[in-house]
């Protein structure tokens, strides 16, 4: 070839055959029952001459390689061919190397039919029984029991910028703040990094990347990985099978905190249900609602004190609730960026910069709104917003009233005024059993009909007059209306039971209570009303309802 060419490549074929012999890998496929996942990657390889077993998550580097390998979340199918390559390594003393990289297990219905939580309760069982040492690195990202079934290890490192996590923070947001726009805080609380898991002794070391993160030096980071890989093993190397499972488990058995020599409660019960917390608190908000109501319309005017503070620390705290969402919604950097821009802009006269910036802000707000009523989202500030809208109302309506109770008092005329004083002292009178004088009647009738003609005037229109606080009739008026009464239910039931009305009146009540139309129902009433007076004696009835208007008229010495 140097001949025919001039070019001598042997340095490089040298090269590449010496790293071939140094560093081999031959990919094994399938889990032993006709199926293979491509979202694990399953092979034996060696470092520095010596053979392993490699295991791990591959994503891909484009879109079309991210659907070929299902975005690295496998189904039961490649926790299976993991387990079958576990043991295939144990059999033959490979030590295991698993790269974890995985949003998760794959969570759709033909993934739970053929038993994904099985198969990963399987690979946790059999991990912490192999008598090889296991090494996991995660590369990438590690969710839940889809990264655990590869990754129960005697040593776990992770990349620099990598992330371990039990549940993605969208998904943890959406299920506590019910909005995954609340990540960044679910992620600050679940303390996903690898420093923070290297401070719990969960990581037992941080693989260092370079600048920019791993992919934009693959070679370096993959040196860093191989370093940190056969230091693990110098010391895992050492020990034999017996302290190998001891090590493993005790790894586990210390993560986490315990308190130890504190008496439990064996009887004791906890309620942990979440929402009754929440119909608790729901429960008061109703007594608050109600208390608010009660103080607004037996407050002596609209400005009460008492109501006064009551409204301010009501505003107070939906000021607050509407920050947290705000918050938890992932908009207050948007708001105070704009809130930013808009200072720097409002002493400058350009109308189109101030017109994009009042776009951004209502944009902001629909996106707000579009959150705050998506249903079981954020029901303590909708509750409370509720509460501030029903007190302005009632207080904006009491105001009204007050406004238009001192128009009418101003037209109405003085010998009106003296005249419904004459009313009030007549229904005095008829209360405390005086004789009834026809003479007052008329004259109240005629008061009453200047007062109405006072308020239409006022452009209020009469819908109908009610009485007001009317005292109880006397002891033997009262006695007399009783009986009258009493004669006439048992009028109607005779008339009931002589025509039969009985299903007719219980096929009313069905219409009714099905919602038919008031055509229906008004026909079905006015049918059982005509039989019912149709047989009813109604001239006896007559007879008795005169005799108590005779009554009625008599004086008590009468």
């Amino acid at each position: 070839m140097v001949d025919e060419t001039g070019l001598d490549f042997s340095d490089q074929i040298s090269s590449l055959e010496s790293k071939y012999q140094q560093d081999k890998w031959v990919e094994l496929h399938g889990d032993g029952a006709g199926y293979n996942d491509p979202a694990i990657v399953t092979g034996i390889g060696s470092i520095d001459g010596k053979s392993f077993m490699f295991i791990g998550h591959q994503k891909g580097r484009n879109t079309k390689e991210n659907i070929e390998h299902n975005f690295a979340m496998p189904t039961p199918h490649g926790y299976r061919k993991a387990l079958r390559m576990m043991k295939y390594a144990d059999h033959h003393g490979f030590p295991i190397i698993t790269f974890i990289d995985t949003p998760g297990a794959f969570a759709d219905l033909k993934s739970e039919e053929l038993g994904q939580g099985e198969a990963i309760a399987q690979n946790l069982i059999t991990m912490f029984g192999l008598k090889v040492p296991i090494i996991s690195v995660v590369t990438g990202e590690g969710g839940s029991g889809g990264a655990l079934a590869i990754g129960c290890a005697n040593k776990l490192f992770m990349l620099e910028n990598s992330a371990f996590y039990v549940a993605s923070p969208e998904a943890c947001a959406a299920i506590l703040w019910k909005s995954a726009q609340a990540a960044p805080k679910a992620a600050e609380k679940l303390r996903i990094t690898a420093q923070e898991h290297y401070r719990f002794k969960i990581a037992d070391g941080v693989i260092p990347e370079p600048l920019g993160g791993a992919h934009a030096d693959p070679v370096w980071t993959s040196q860093q990985i191989k370093f940190a890989i056969t230091q693990a093993m110098e010391e895992l190397g050492k020990m034999d099978t017996e302290e190998l499972i001891r090590h493993r488990m005790l790894k586990y058995r210390s993560i986490g905190g315990f308190q130890e020599g504190t008496p439990v409660e064996p009887e004791r019960k906890r309620n942990m249900k979440l929402s009754d917390l929440n119909a608790a608190k729901a429960g008061d908000l109703e007594a608050e609602l109600e208390d608010l109501k009660k103080k607004i319309l037996d407050a002596a005017g609209p400005s009460d004190p008492i109501t006064s503070e009551k409204l301010e620390k009501l505003k107070e705290d939906v000021d607050q609730e509407i920050s947290n969402a705000f918050i938890s919604m992932g908009l207050q950097e948007k708001l105070e960026s704009l809130q930013l821009e808009l200072s720097k802009a409002s002493d400058s006269s350009d109308n189109q910069t101030l017109n994009l910036l009042k776009e951004r802000v209502d944009r902001i707000m629909l996106e707000f709104y579009h959150n705050l009523t998506r249903p079981g989202a954020y029901l303590g500030l909708k509750q409370k917003l509720e509460m501030l809208n029903m007190a302005h109302r009632l207080i904006e309506l009491k105001e009204k009233g007050e406004k238009l109770k001192t128009e009418i008092n101003q037209k109405v005329p003085a010998e009106v005024i003296a005249k419904m004083e004459v009313l009030k002292e007549a229904q005095k009178k008829l209360s405390e059993g005086d004789p009834f004088d026809e003479e007052l009647v008329e004259e109240v009738e005629r008061a009453k009909n200047e007062l109405i003609e006072v308020l239409k005037s006022a452009n209020l229109e009469i819908i109908y007059v009610k009485n007001r606080n009317i005292p109880p009739p006397p002891p033997d008026l009262a006695e007399n209306i009783a009986k009258v009464n009493e004669e006439i239910v048992k009028e109607i039931e005779r008339a009931i039971n002589v025509t039969g009305l009985s299903e007719k009146i219980v096929e009313l009540r069905a219409e009714i209570a099905k919602g038919s139309s008031v055509e229906t129902v008004e026909k079905l009433k006015a049918e059982i009303q005509e039989q019912i007076v149709a047989v009813m004696d109604v001239t006896t009835l007559k007879e008795e309802f005169e005799k108590l208007n005779v009554v009625d008229l008599e004086s008590p010495e009468g």
